[in-house]
């Protein structure tokens, strides 16, 4: 008899939360502890790949760091390529661009523009949404690039914080995991 399949991992639970996290009166949803699950990363990966199903994509976008984590895992489960949207100063090829401001700062991320055929259907993944000022820049930036970018997923969702509202104001439907409430 072969051995029993054990029970899914709750996922929710492996996600740490770490209170004053960047600052004082934020809950930080920290997915480390999730990726270092097997079961739960696992978990995670077979999650966002049931999220994708039905879509057309030709290629999968991570934003870095732990989008490229999800997003390459996602993108060898979908038979596409991976996109990496990196920050800035990290490619040796001329890059494009697109600055954005973050809830407690400012950032840039940066791809190669010549991995991108125009027209191509671009999946765009990431760990966490909180506002979507992130998942809004990888977005216009795949779009300058040529890219036709109508999906965003997230392994994590912060409704309270209206990123998924800002997505679709743009146009993205956005799909996620799981979601906490608070920010």
């Amino acid at each position: 008899m072969p051995p029993a399949t054990p029970p899914a991992p709750d996922l929710k639970a492996l996600v740490r939360t770490v209170p004053d996290f960047p600052a004082s009166g934020i809950l930080f949803r920290d997915v480390t502890t999730l990726m270092a699950d097997g079961a739960g990363l696992a978990g995670a990966i077979d999650a966002l790949a049931d999220l994708a199903a039905g879509l057309a994509v030709d290629a999968v976008a991570g934003i870095e760091a732990r989008g490229f984590i999800f997003g390459a895992a996602l993108a060898q489960r979908l038979g596409t390529g991976f996109v990496p949207l990196r920050k800035a100063g990290k490619l040796p090829v001329p890059t494009m661009g697109e600055d954005y401001a973050l809830e407690y700062g400012e950032a840039r991320l940066e791809l190669d523009p010549a991995i991108i055929p125009a027209g191509q259907s671009v999946l765009l993944v990431d760990d966490l949404l909180a506002t979507g000022g992130t998942a809004l820049a990888g977005a216009r930036l795949l779009r300058r690039a040529g890219a036709q970018c109508t999906h965003a997923m997230f392994v994590v969702d912060l409704p309270d914080l209206g990123g998924m509202s800002a997505l679709r104001e743009q146009g993205i439907e956005g799909r996620a995991v799981m979601a906490f409430d608070g920010h």
